[in-house]
């Protein structure tokens, strides 16, 4: 009986599922494993396998889906660069004169391609999926490394190479938190002083105003899971041409006679506007998630329907600040004689706006819309970095003077409440009521500010650079001395044309539902 010899060709253990796909499968399952091979080839497989993630769940879903692109991304950016150097270098692992002699497998030289690459993007990933959402990690694994084991076609068997992937993988999922850190699982915004609402049993006496145009995938389904969860309750629903502020008055108003609340799903737009009408009127109100991000709503606490469904019939409920930019001399404005002690006090159209996320003014409007229109494709990062080179090679920075003080600035940004983590991209508060602007700004004073700030921004390194100046204030004077004032608001864009504002804040202005038991979820 013949001995193989020490390169003989038995497969051993860590070969044999390589082996398994390298082998020549026959008929219909060869058709099959050639079309998810030539599938698989392709880094764009992780752009699909994200927008299916995306698509299946809500907020951490997508989040986790964004991360994981990202990390992919990285790890093809690694990949690339690395490789320019090895292109026409003999491959370590490859098969020389000698060995390929002995062996009869004939040298192939180097393709220039990292060999860790199946494995790498995979565990990018899974890795950066998992980060965001443990949940959402986990049922990607088994996908993430089916795929990478069709894709390295049997390069994965060898252990070394495999380890050498995993590593790269994970490493390219930490680094993306240099730029977008994690949201942490208990970053809802911690219960500010409750204060008492109306106990509405299966929704009596609530008047609900959904934004299908928001975002959410409104559907029979949703409209029945809301009357499942309040069947009393009455539920209008905006149609192309009607006036979504007058349906809002009108739904206030219906409230504040029945002894009720005003509730809103939908985008943070929504959001805005269903906070100024409840305020007005003084009454509580209900948000539901129904938009694209939902900023507010994450914040607050409310995930799903189901939470504030169970808050509204049991009347728990907090308070939260208001923040508000108004035009100095226009009637309301504070510091004129009729300026208002509430929120519902009367004020000149236009002339106050208020906001329950965030105020900008400069190019931060423009370079959010750049990157919503780049982030489905090259992941949320990337994105924000191609839109901003864009806006500052095209944009003007601003002449203004902020509390007496002239600056050239290219934007301002103010958060109603402080926000995390610091630096360029703000994306959660962990407190709705500290009666605090969180304001920052990107100065264009200094030299090389363009330069600086991008580099800052690709390092992550923002946050320390000189060309960001932060401060957390009760009230902040602006007046805009030379260029275009684009203002933006809790993601809507708004065509006044100020020159000077005020921007400050209504402490505890509304009311909102919010489940009792979410601080216990929290601690």
């Amino acid at each position: 009986m013949k001995r193989p010899g020490r390169l003989g060709t038995i497969p051993g253990p860590g070969n044999r599922v390589a082996a398994a796909f390298a082998g020549p499968p026959a008929g219909r399952a060869a058709t099959a494993l050639r079309l998810l091979r030539r599938a698989a080839a392709s880094e764009a497989v992780w752009l699909g396998a994200a927008a299916a993630l995306g698509g299946s769940g809500g907020r951490s879903a997508r989040r986790a889906a964004l991360r994981g692109l990202g990390s992919v991304a990285i790890v093809a950016a690694v990949s690339r660069t690395l490789a320019k150097p090895a292109v026409r270098r003999p491959s370590r692992m490859g098969t020389g004169p000698v060995l390929g002699a002995l062996t009869g497998r004939a040298a192939r030289p180097h393709t220039g391609a990292l060999p860790t690459s199946p494995m790498a993007s995979a565990a990018a990933f899974a890795c950066g999926v998992a980060l965001e959402s443990p949940r959402h990690g986990l049922a990607v694994l088994p996908f993430a490394a089916g795929l990478a084991q069709v894709r390295g076609r049997g390069s994965l068997g060898h252990r070394g190479r495999l380890a050498a992937g995993v590593v790269v993988g994970v490493g390219a999922a930490l680094l993306t938190c240099r730029w977008w850190p994690v949201k942490p699982e208990a970053a809802a915004a911690a219960a500010p002083p409750r204060r008492p609402a109306p106990a509405l049993a299966e929704g009596k006496g609530l008047h609900l105003v959904v934004n299908p145009a928001s975002g959410v995938a409104w559907s029979k389904d949703t409209a029945e899971a809301l009357r499942a969860l309040l069947p009393q309750a009455a539920i209008t629903v905006f149609e192309p041409g009607d006036d979504l502020v007058a349906l809002l008055e009108a739904a206030a108003a219906r409230a504040v006679a029945d002894g009720g609340a005003l509730g809103v799903c939908g985008g943070d737009g929504t959001v805005n506007a269903g906070s100024a009408t409840a305020a007005r009127h003084r009454v509580p109100l209900a948000v539901f998630p129904g938009g694209t991000f939902n900023h507010f709503a994450a914040d607050l606490g409310n995930q799903s329907l189901e939470d504030v469904a169970r808050a509204i019939r049991a009347g728990e409920a907090v308070t939260a600040d208001v923040g508000r930019a108004s035009s100095p001399g226009a009637p309301g404005a504070p510091g004129t004689p009729d300026a208002p002690d509430a929120p519902d006090a009367p004020g000149a159209p236009g002339a106050e706006q208020l906001f329950l996320n965030t105020f900008s003014i400069g190019v931060y409007s423009e370079l959010v819309h750049a990157r919503e229109r780049l982030e489905q494709r090259i992941g949320k990062w990337p994105a924000l970095t191609v839109g901003l080179a864009k806006v500052l090679a095209t944009g003007s920075p601003l002449r203004v003077v902020i509390n007496g003080r002239r600056r050239s600035i290219w934007l301002l940004f103010a958060g109603n409440g402080i926000y995390h983590p610091a630096g360029f991209a703000p994306t959660y508060r962990t407190q709705l009521d500290d009666g605090l602007l969180d304001v920052r700004a990107v100065d264009a004073g200094t030299p090389l500010a363009r330069t600086r700030l991008l580099l800052a921004v690709l390092t992550g390194t923002l946050h320390s650079s000189r060309v960001l100046t932060t401060a957390q204030v009760r009230r902040l004077e602006l007046e805009v001395l030379h260029g275009e004032p684009h203002f933006a608001y809790d993601g809507e864009v708004t065509d006044a044309t100020y020159r000077r504002l005020v921007l400050d804040k209504l402490p505890k202005a509304i009311t909102l539902y919010r489940p009792a038991d979410q601080e216990q979820w929290l601690r």
